[in-house]
């Protein structure tokens, strides 16, 4: 499998490499020369697209009790109707359950939902994840509350496997659409996961995003990388993201932004001196994405910048396995 995988990165490393020649043979960029600079409006839709493409969707009565809905993945979702509740108020007869899983980075991208945890300190670093999940309830499109844990039942599988330091967090999005991490604190010191043979268990007290997670771990001396989108291009209609060799469960945001330089910044210095990683460049151009890749080992304070001429247009389910192919 690892094999096979390599052997399809390396075709499409060599595709984009080969689309990116044939777009510099057109000569010298200038602003001139792109007709329709995404707009944040639409840079946002086509993130919110790719969330709906994985958006599943249950019904059950609450007098059924305890149920479990069983998701495309192989996910279990356990959730008790006589818990769920309307301004404090229990709810009867049907709800609808809406519901996301996400387990790779190429979805994690598109989808704008990176695995950045927030440290004591409130600085972000990377986190490795086990799944990120929402779950939603209404009834006649009112959200609900429940008094009692959810459970998922995940196959660790689908992550690498078992993995015991993995604890439970939860996510919060700001105004600026980044989305952060924040360890769930559990009085019984299993971070309201565990780790029973082929699947973790984890308790969620709130409907909303949640992930399995813990820390990348590297002892490495830290830095402070930044990034240069192309001309025309910023925080508001473009992203930027690290892919850390080896990983391929967890994805970094550059998620701060200097607008008289242009530069995008994880901000926090949580970048260990010599990793391998490849920075990615995504914005959208008339409903397709247009990206660039770029393979890098870190140096201290490193910029990497990206040039309109090295990008190329794709469609999601494209750039998804293009990014689930990096090492």
């Amino acid at each position: 499998m690892k094999n096979l995988k390599t052997i399809i990165g390396t075709l499409l490393m060599s595709l984009i490499v080969l689309t990116s020649c044939e777009t510099k043979d057109d000569g010298d960029f200038d602003l001139s020369n792109i007709a329709d600079i995404t707009t944040a409006e639409e840079f946002k839709a086509i993130k919110e697209d790719a969330l709906a493409n994985h958006i599943q969707n249950f019904n059950f009565d609450t007098e059924d009790g305890n149920v479990t809905l069983t998701s495309e993945n192989g996910v279990q979702i356990n959730i008790n109707g006589n818990c769920l509740t309307l301004n404090g108020n229990a709810v009867t007869g049907n709800v609808d359950i809406k519901y996301i899983e996400l387990f790779e980075k190429g979805s994690m991208l598109t989808t704008n939902k990176p695995t950045m945890g927030e440290l004591p300190n409130g600085d972000k670093a990377l986190l490795i994840s086990g799944g990120e999940f929402l779950i939603e309830a209404k009834q006649n499109g009112i959200a609900l509350d429940t008094n009692c844990n959810i459970q998922l039942v995940v196959p660790n599988n689908l992550t690498g496997g078992a993995d015991p330091m993995m604890t439970l967090w939860e996510g919060g999005i700001d105004n600026e659409d980044n989305l952060t991490w924040d360890e769930v604190e559990d009085a019984t010191g299993q971070g309201g996961v565990f780790v029973e043979g082929g699947e973790y268990y984890a308790f969620l007290g709130q409907f909303g995003w949640s992930n399995i997670d813990r820390f990348y771990n590297d002892p490495r001396p830290k830095t402070m990388i930044k990034a240069q989108a192309p001309i025309g291009y910023n925080f508001i209609n473009s992203a930027i993201y690290l892919s850390y060799d080896g990983e391929d469960t967890g994805l970094a945001s550059l998620d701060t932004y200097d607008g008289t330089l242009n530069l995008f910044s994880e901000h926090y210095g949580q970048i260990p001196i010599g990793l391998e990683c490849h920075v990615i460049f995504a914005t959208e151009d008339n409903g397709m994405w247009r990206y660039a890749v770029k393979a890098v080992t870190i140096i201290a304070d490193d910029i990497i910048t990206f040039d309109y001429n090295e990008t190329t247009t794709v469609t999601e389910a494209q750039f998804v396995a293009i990014i689930n192919a990096l090492p």
